[in-house]
């Protein structure tokens, strides 16, 4: 493994991508539901990477065994977060949504500790995780007080991010396979089971489709679902996993400071404060004893 300029360059692009797409699913849910948001992000992700497989002479495994791990992925690790997401961001902000995705390796530090046994719990990761999930509840606290449906959106998007760190841990228990046809494969399954679950979020007028949501959803589907794949793995071949981790750092920030700076959304103290909070959280859970 070798950590370059070049390593660095396709962090901060994968940073931002997936930095952004809570951006754009905001700028979708202007028009289309939370399912067609879903449905066409598969779609046009899948055809994206579909034609990158192409391009790279890949092909789609024959036997059965590969596609069942890939229709757990699909679950898992794509259809279920990303409906939650979308479907929390009709109460919360961007912004919100993606500071909420920080709590993600969090999770993972308590499934691993379960079901992985060289990846135990340590004073250090036990700490982190208890100052992380103060951050967490520096967002829920107002929310609750409230009593509006912003406390709903939160618990969705924290839903997603439990997927996301389930996702994680089974990949870890399952054979690894080749990124590209791997992350064809997976967005191909879960675009088939959108149009078997919500067979109608294809039939709308395209003609009555605001350019800002259209382009935001062709966007949302060719870069953070399809393209951030094939960076992701390459990272990860070429510079290793531990590597990649900055970006749990990263993608929260980033997420946070362009919902305010293209959107408008407020900066509140209270989430600035669980910012650092969970984002100082993974970092001391990543100390060695």
């Amino acid at each position: 493994m070798t950590i370059n300029k070049r390593s660095y360059q396709l962090l901060g692009l994968l940073v931002i991508v997936w930095g952004s797409s809570f951006l754009l699913i905001d700028r979708s849910l202007l028009f289309f539901s939370p399912e067609q948001v879903v449905g066409y992000r598969l779609v046009i992700g899948a055809i994206t990477m579909l034609a990158i497989a192409l391009y790279y002479g890949k092909s789609l495994p024959r036997k059965i065994t590969p596609w069942l791990h890939f229709f757990i992925y699909a679950v898992i690790g794509n259809m279920l977060p990303y409906l939650l997401i979308a479907t929390g961001q009709l109460t919360i902000t961007s912004g919100m949504a993606g500071l909420l995705m920080a709590f993600m390796p969090l999770v993972t530090l308590v499934l691993a500790h379960i079901f992985l046994p060289n990846d135990k719990l340590n004073r250090f990761k036990i700490i982190g995780f208890v100052i992380g999930i103060s951050g967490v509840l520096f967002i829920l606290g107002p929310s609750i007080n409230n009593g509006n449906n912003t406390f709903f959106g939160i618990l969705l998007v924290l839903g997603a991010a439990c997927a996301y760190a389930i996702n994680t841990i089974i990949a870890s228990r399952l054979p690894p396979y080749d990124p590209i046809v791997s992350s064809a494969a997976v967005l191909l399954v879960a675009s088939l089971l959108s149009f078997c679950i919500w067979p109608g979020f294809f039939f709308i007028n395209l003609s009555s489709v605001p350019l800002i949501s259209g382009i935001s959803l062709i966007l949302l589907g060719a870069l953070p679902t399809g393209v951030a794949a094939l960076l992701y793995f390459t990272i990860i071949n070429s510079a290793g996993a531990t590597f990649l981790s900055n970006i749990n750092y990263l993608i929260p920030v980033v997420a946070f400071f362009l919902g305010a700076l293209l959107l408008g959304e407020d900066i509140l103290w209270q989430n600035i404060l669980a910012l650092l909070l969970i984002i100082s959280g993974i970092f001391i859970s990543r100390f060695r004893i």
